[in-house]
């Protein structure tokens, strides 16, 4: 029970804000904010103590998972402090929360022995924040959706807090998704880089290399939409959540079938 004790904490702190932005419009103090800061740094605890064993690296799904949400709880948590997102805190904390719980339920290790080299660990750094930029794009964009649909006032199967403008909700999605695209270009490189360094191969074809690959150009071709034709709104919505379900098939998909179907 004491060992379950840091992951429950920080799963109910994230729980208890979100509920907190469920039930109010606005929150005026900061003790929510604080809460977070709380719950993120008991969470990054636990995952530092996860990831880096001494065997190498475990990066096993669900830890993967843990820190990628984590730091997709960070980033919001981050934005807020230019933006007011804390509405929309509502909505990544809860995946944030469940995260926490099945890396301590489901401890799958996938322990990578290479993991000192500081290369590898760039790149993985690199990765992790990138597919995080894109989890947040995703909600976002399922965000602009539901916000879109409040706006018309068309029934929803939930109730929904009150959502900031349309358009800095959009300005704030391209942002981002500039900076994931980025990070992902240098995440394609130096998986290339680390490739030839420790297996003398400089490009390995396989599923999760295609899917980053379709992936990145989904993006790519998002942003040149977005500064040639102008795209907005519902294709902006649906091209971002095309590209983050391929990039979800590259990383999680592959590791869930290795892991829980095959047993590698």
């Amino acid at each position: 029970m004491t060992e379950f004790l840091p992951y429950l904490i920080a799963a109910l702190i994230y729980l208890g804000v979100a509920t907190l932005y469920w039930r109010r419009t606005e929150v005026s103090s900061m003790w929510p904010q604080v809460a977070v800061s709380v719950a993120l740094a008991i969470h990054g605890w636990l995952l530092h103590r996860s990831l880096f064993v001494p065997e190498g690296m475990n990066l096993g799904l669900t830890h993967a998972l843990s820190a990628i949400f984590w730091l997709t709880a960070l980033i919001y948590w981050g934005t807020n402090l230019r933006h007011d997102l804390h509405r929309l805190q509502a909505f990544v904390l809860p995946p944030a929360a469940l995260c926490v719980l099945l890396q301590w339920a489901l401890p799958e290790g996938h322990i990578l022995a290479y993991a000192q080299s500081p290369l590898f660990r760039l790149h993985i750094a690199i990765a992790f924040t990138a597919y995080s930029l894109f989890t947040f794009a995703a909600l976002h964009a399922l965000l602009m959706a539901m916000a879109e649909r409040a706006l018309h006032r068309k029934p929803s199967i939930i109730r929904l807090p009150d959502f900031p403008p349309l358009i800095g909700m959009e300005k704030l999605l391209f942002q981002i998704i500039t900076v994931g695209f980025a990070l992902l270009t240098l995440t394609l490189a130096s998986g290339i880089l680390f490739s030839e360094q420790l297996f003398q191969q400089a490009f390995r074809l396989n599923h999760k290399t295609v899917f980053s690959i379709a992936a990145w150009l989904i993006f790519g071709w998002l942003l040149v939409g977005r500064w040639k034709y102008g795209w907005r709104g519902r294709t902006a919505v649906r091209w971002t959540l095309s590209g983050f379900g391929v990039l979800l098939l590259a990383y999680v998909g592959s590791k869930f079938v290795l892991e829980f179907i095959l047993k590698r």
